[in-house]
């Protein structure tokens, strides 16, 4: 049987694109997931945040199976990876992102920020011990810059230790590792079938586990006080993030180890309160500054050994 380390690349600019380009992607990727926090919060200011999660994930649900059926389908997919595709699905979704909306309820506000500004080093660790990744101290430091770089944003008053936030902050973990194994499991299928494909099936899957409890909170929500601005940012929520950015990560898997694109997620909370200051006029402060520079840093650490394993 084939290992890991000898069936999937590394960093492996091919088809006549340039690391600026899958840099681009990075960073691209990386906004439009950091837009979600400011677009998101205006929405579930008058949507249930299961209601939107329902309407979200049905939408892109069934938008990524239709863009999925119009594309050729080779090679067809084996049936010893169906379970492992339905699996991503499972951690995607119930997992990831409901289990993600239950925590949130149950601890602090800043909580969950800073313990998904852990998956970096999930990932990192999973690309080098479980896809035998080559461990590569400048994409270690980097990993740990940004960790540190997101919270001193993060923690500036928004921390509160009390055990009475411990049951939300060990489901929001599960969350965060749900995403990281994902993110792991999932390069293998990338490289195999390619990034819409297993994105498009791992989210229909997911959507089949949440269907019935997303269906039943739908119908009894309220929809009288929902205005169409909250819809549309429904919308984004489904085909910005879960059509758009979650198919560039999946291909960025293709071509790109997971140990150097881990160190790029850290980004996402400096775009995300850079995007919050500009359309929800939440101040600025100082912790920002510092944290965004040494986030910054751990990229730019990172970068040189980009054309290295």
């Amino acid at each position: 049987m084939k290992t890991y380390s000898k069936i999937i690349p590394h960093d492996d600019y091919s088809q006549g694109k340039s690391k600026v380009f899958f840099l681009f992607i990075l960073v691209l990727q990386q906004i439009l997931g950091g837009l979600t926090f400011p677009i998101a919060k205006y929405g579930l200011a008058t949507i249930e945040p299961f209601t939107f999660a329902f309407y979200r994930f049905v939408l892109s649900a069934l938008v990524l199976l239709g863009v999925t059926r119009l594309r050729s389908r080779t090679p067809p997919i084996e049936k010893k990876d169906y379970g492992k595709i339905i699996g991503l699905g499972l951690l995607v979704i119930p997992l990831n992102q409901t289990a993600y909306l239950c925590g949130q309820k149950l601890t602090g506000a800043g909580h969950g920020a800073l313990l998904f500004a852990t998956a970096p080093i999930w990932i990192f660790m999973g690309g080098v011990l479980y896809l035998k990744e080559k461990f590569i101290p400048g994409r270690a430091v980097g990993v740990v810059l940004g960790l540190i770089g997101v919270a001193i944003i993060i923690t500036s008053g928004a921390i509160e230790l009390s055990p009475e936030y411990l049951l939300g902050d060990v489901i929001i973990l599960v969350a965060v590792l749900a995403w990281s194994s994902f993110t792991i499991l999932g390069r293998p299928l990338v490289l195999k079938y390619g990034a819409l494909r297993v994105t498009a099936y791992a989210l229909v899957s997911g959507l089949a586990f949440y269907f019935p409890f997303g269906l039943y909170r739908a119908l009894r929500f309220d929809y009288s006080t929902t205005t169409f601005a909250a819809w549309l940012t429904v919308v984004y929520a489904a085909l910005g993030v879960s059509v758009t950015a979650y198919v560039l990560w999946c291909w960025l898997l293709k071509y790109m180890a997971a140990t150097k694109i881990a160190v790029f997620q850290n980004l996402q909370p400096v775009l995300a309160s850079g995007a919050a200051f500009i359309f929800l006029n939440e101040p600025i402060e100082w912790s920002f500054i510092l944290g965004g520079i040494i986030v910054l840093s751990g990229v730019i650490i990172t970068e040189p050994s980009a054309g290295r394993a």
